[in-house]
């Protein structure tokens, strides 16, 4: 038997369920945290503006925050994002990236990318300081509480951080 060492689970500004109780347990315990999807399934880097932008047979399509009505709400998140990263020169996914990093030493997101540009941006995003006052515009930007929808439909919400 070994410790937990590390707990990979989805956190970015659009799902940070795992804030109130799994990340100070994570710390008592000095377990990292290795986050996935730390750009929303994609959504946050502003690439994807409709479902009809995502393949026939892309999961996202089943997912309710990508479902019509929700998304068109959500984009108002990245176009507040990209308003912030255009300020600092960066891309809005670059600056999704460099919060999740924020959260602390002990948190290493994992973004999937399928391109090497991405994974340039991906990597330059690690040189990114937030200030104070940055990670005030962007929580103000993306509160938790303003996305809208579920993160799963509801039969796998239900067995979701169990």
């Amino acid at each position: 038997v070994h410790p937990v060492t590390a707990l990979q689970s989805e956190w970015s500004l659009w799902t940070r369920d795992i804030e109130a109780e799994i990340v100070p347990a994570c710390r008592e315990l000095g377990i990292g945290i290795v986050p996935f999807s730390p750009l929303g399934r994609g959504f946050l880097t502003g690439a994807i503006t409709s479902t009809a932008d995502l393949p026939a047979d892309d999961m996202r399509r089943r997912l309710p925050r990508f479902a019509d009505g929700n998304i068109d709400a959500n984009l108002a998140i990245v176009a507040a994002l990209r308003e912030l990263a255009d300020e600092k020169g960066v891309t809005a996914g670059q600056l999704a990236l460099a919060w999740v990093q924020s959260r602390g030493d002990d948190v290493v997101p994992i973004p999937g990318t399928k391109r090497r540009t991405y994974l340039e941006q991906n990597v330059a995003a690690t040189e990114i300081v937030l200030s104070p006052e940055d990670l005030a515009r962007i929580e103000a930007a993306a509160p938790a509480a303003s996305v809208a929808g579920a993160r799963y439909p509801e039969a796998l919400s239900r067995v979701t951080n169990r």
